[in-house]
């Protein structure tokens, strides 16, 4: 920005005085030709003035000013200017040139933004009688020079009026010299000190940690349908949160479109294995597995569904298991494949270990004691409770609680995902442990 502002001025002050046409303008930035594309293709962005000329002739087209690619290309056979980088003086074009033609009193440097302390264009500022070169050679300072601000950065007044709209806790301030930060710390501290809650402000030195501390509560509104009912103390509200800017809201994933740009899609997944086992005997495993099994039929192949999500369907040697895509429907999906994969890989002894003979006088006690212990290791020692004269285990997760009747064997739970989490556990346990009648099927 500061490059191209300076060839603006200094084209449209050659472009008005003729008697200049003959002294030619360079500029020695590589990095500033890379920014004229930029401003030569979107001119619609700049001010209105330019907008305006643009209408007449691209203004970033100059006409007396021409790119320097290196020192080789440039003449020096008479008067010009130079716009050269880095404009400290460190080294490269711009201390080449400097160190060139400082000791002629006819030239003079100009120079056009901040200086740190310590470069050579902060040094010549106070005009001293001679410096340094990058050889070590020593030079006389006979050249004018001058200092003339176009930097980009802003003043007290715009950086106090920026932090007074933006009202921060904390301000840190991270560039500049030390002396002059230290300033406007004092300053701005000064300036907001009788406001309420004035901020922090900080002015640490390189390498030097600052802590700083945030509320952590947020505040989210309830919107849609969630909002129908006033909650009351302790009511869980399931729905999604949305930001927008600094404000959150809460919405029922089928009202996203409605609150948003999103929309709730669903991602149905599918795995074809082979498969060669009898399907009436994955149809008994898969009872013994989620224990209600619907058998239909789709688009002509037999279909059996489980957990209510997932779908097998029979096909020639294999079958195919779809299912939404889910933290859930994943789970189950999972647990399907495996028995699958298990009965494809050894389905006599499958069969075997269901045609085996248990006791039907099992010890009832033993069975509740296994219920028990299979709890504590589910859930953990300090959330199952076994009350054996009750005949009852409560099982506490998250604040949730359910009871197992252990004379029944049925679940009574509010909460849907741990009800049925509970009566699986206990359903495979029971499984497990007791006979099964499973049909023989003959092979022909």
């Amino acid at each position: 920005g500061r490059a191209q502002e300076l060839m603006l001025i200094l084209d449209e002050y050659w472009e008005a005085h003729p008697e200049l046409h003959d002294v030619p303008i360079y500029y020695a930035s590589s990095l500033a030709k890379k920014c004229m594309a930029v401003f030569q293709t979107y001119v619609n962005a700049m001010n209105e003035r330019i907008r305006r000329q643009i209408s007449i002739n691209n203004p970033f087209v100059f006409k007396h000013i021409s790119n320097l690619k290196n020192i080789d290309q440039f003449q020096d056979i008479g008067p010009s200017v130079v716009m050269a980088s880095p404009g400290m003086l460190q080294s490269g074009l711009s201390r080449e040139l400097f160190e060139t033609w400082c000791p002629d009193p006819r030239n003079s440097v100009i120079i056009a933004g901040y200086c740190v302390e310590g470069t050579l264009a902060k040094m010549i500022m106070s005009e001293p009688e001679e410096i340094v070169s990058v050889t070590g050679q020593r030079l006389p300072l006979k050249c004018s020079v001058n200092y003339i601000s176009f930097s980009a950065h802003t003043d007290y007044e715009q950086t106090s009026e920026f932090i007074r709209l933006l009202k921060p806790a904390h301000i840190i301030l991270v560039h500049g010299e030390q002396s002059e930060m230290q300033r406007l710390r004092t300053a701005l501290k000064r300036e907001y000190e009788d406001t309420p809650d004035p901020a922090e402000i900080f002015a640490p030195a390189n390498n030097e940690e600052i802590v700083l501390n945030f509320r952590g509560e947020k505040m989210a509104k309830i919107v849609g349908r969630l909002a129908a009912k006033k909650p009351k103390a302790g009511d869980k509200i399931s729905g999604v949160l949305v930001k927008r800017g600094f404000n959150y809201h809460i919405v029922s994933p089928d009202e996203l479109e409605h609150y948003t740009e999103l929309k709730q899609g669903v991602v149905l997944q599918k795995q074809t294995i082979a498969f060669t086992a009898p399907f009436s005997l994955l149809h008994h495993c898969l009872q013994q597995l989620a224990g209600t099994v619907d058998q239909s039929d789709k688009n002509g192949k037999n279909c059996l569904k489980v957990f209510e999500t997932v779908s097998v369907m029979q096909e020639h040697n294999k079958i195919s298991i779809e299912w939404e895509g889910s933290e859930m429907g994943d789970m189950y999906a999972d647990a399907v494949l495996t028995l699958c994969l298990q009965i494809e890989a050894n389905p006599q002894a499958i069969k075997q270990s269901s045609l085996r003979s248990i006791t039907k006088d099992q010890d009832k006690s033993s069975f509740e004691d296994r219920v028990e212990k299979l709890m504590v290791e589910l859930y953990g020692e300090e959330n199952v409770t076994y009350q054996p004269k009750l005949k009852y285990i409560t099982v506490t997760l998250d604040g949730e609680k359910a009871v197992i009747n252990l004379k029944s064997y049925q679940v009574q739970c509010e909460n849907e995902s741990l009800h049925q989490m509970v009566s699986s556990a206990i359903r495979r346990l029971h499984n497990a442990l007791t006979p099964v009648n499973v049909p023989i099927i003959p092979v022909t």
